[in-house]
């Protein structure tokens, strides 16, 4: 078992940048790739970025592409996203998860074991 805590959302204006933080215990955290899916109301959830178990590979949605960063601290348990040139579109409810895939199959919701409780991220205009 995992257990994962974000950490770091709040609201801000478009433009600003904000840094999540998930923290994570119960498990071995460096077996597992990362995951950042992020939720609107009303919406689904959609994937933002995902990071491989070493760090040594990423992928993120076209929607942030150059404006968020994941990263990871196996020796800290942790995994950040930075978020920079927020926009109003980016506003909802963002999740950190655990999973044992790779690559493009680490996009999809329904490989991830484990999930945060999420942290709220609103961007005013």
């Amino acid at each position: 078992q995992v257990q994962l805590v974000e950490s770091g959302g709040g609201l801000v204006q478009a433009g600003d940048s904000l840094r999540l933080s998930c923290a994570a215990s119960g498990g071995t955290f460096g077996t597992y790739g990362m995951g950042w899916f992020r939720q609107a109301p009303g919406k689904e959830r959609d994937f933002v970025a995902t990071i491989s178990w070493d760090g040594s590979s990423t992928r993120y949605a076209d929607s942030v592409k150059g404006r968020f960063t994941v990263s990871r601290d196996n020796a800290k348990n942790t995994v950040s996203l930075q978020m920079n040139s927020l926009k109003p579109e980016d506003t909802a409810v963002y999740y950190c998860a655990a999973t044992k895939y790779l690559g493009a199959v680490a996009t999809v919701p329904s490989r991830y074991s484990y999930w945060g409780q999420g942290t709220q991220v609103t961007v005013s205009s």
